[in-house]
């Protein structure tokens, strides 16, 4: 586990689904939330509140008890080898069972705003396309994000320079530091994102429902 550095909580709390090891619940708590990661497999190293669970039924549950309410937004990275290249490349599709189609749909039907992250060529609605090099990472890693909200402000675009690590770089603990990943392992940070793009996304979330003052 990482040590967390001093931020700022602003009392909200996210729910981060098919959280791995927490490059998206990262980002979003450095912008001061507080983040409840789920994910079937264990993950020792995520920061954060953990509840190992299967994301779909326990979307599922928390949406019919009405427990969603208590969450500002619902994040999710629904595996992506079903519609990633390199899955046709390396093996077969089918061999991965698409996620994405029904998560989606439990998201749209639980009530709150949400996230959805994923691979360029995933049937997605790119309401954000992000890169590292708009964060000034040294890292080539786009991905896709869908939200309930639609599309917003965006970074400067993409500036692949020379001297961007690509993912797949045979030096996987220097691609991994590159993304901010410094608490995972190089394994982990394979199935990772770099926490600068949720932190970015938890501001255009905060920039529509703004926090409450306090009474």
């Amino acid at each position: 586990m990482t040590d967390l550095p001093n931020r700022e909580p602003n009392g909200q709390t996210v729910l981060d689904l098919c959280c791995k090891a927490g490059g998206i619940s990262m980002g979003w708590w450095r912008k001061g939330f507080n983040v409840v990661g789920i994910d079937k497999d264990p993950q020792p190293n995520y920061p954060f509140e953990f509840v190992q669970a299967d994301a779909l039924e326990y979307l599922t549950k928390l949406t019919r008890s009405g427990e969603i309410e208590r969450y500002a937004a619902v994040l999710a990275s629904w595996p992506c080898q079903h519609f990633a290249r390199v899955t046709a490349w390396r093996g077969n599709r089918n061999d991965h069972p698409d996620l994405l189609t029904p998560g989606r749909e439990l998201m749209r039907a639980c009530g709150r705003p949400w996230v959805i992250e994923n691979v360029p060529e995933a049937p997605m609605r790119p309401d954000y396309l992000l890169c590292g090099s708009m964060f000034g990472l040294n890292v080539r890693r786009h991905r896709v994000f869908e939200t309930s909200w639609g599309g917003g402000d965006m970074v400067p675009p993409c500036w692949h320079h020379r001297g961007l690590i690509p993912f797949g770089h045979k030096n996987e603990r220097a691609f991994a530091d590159a993304m901010g990943c410094t608490w995972m392992t190089n394994r982990e940070a394979r199935e990772a994102i770099p926490p600068a793009y949720a932190e970015y996304l938890a501001g255009q979330f905060l920039s529509r429902h703004p926090i409450p003052a306090a009474a």
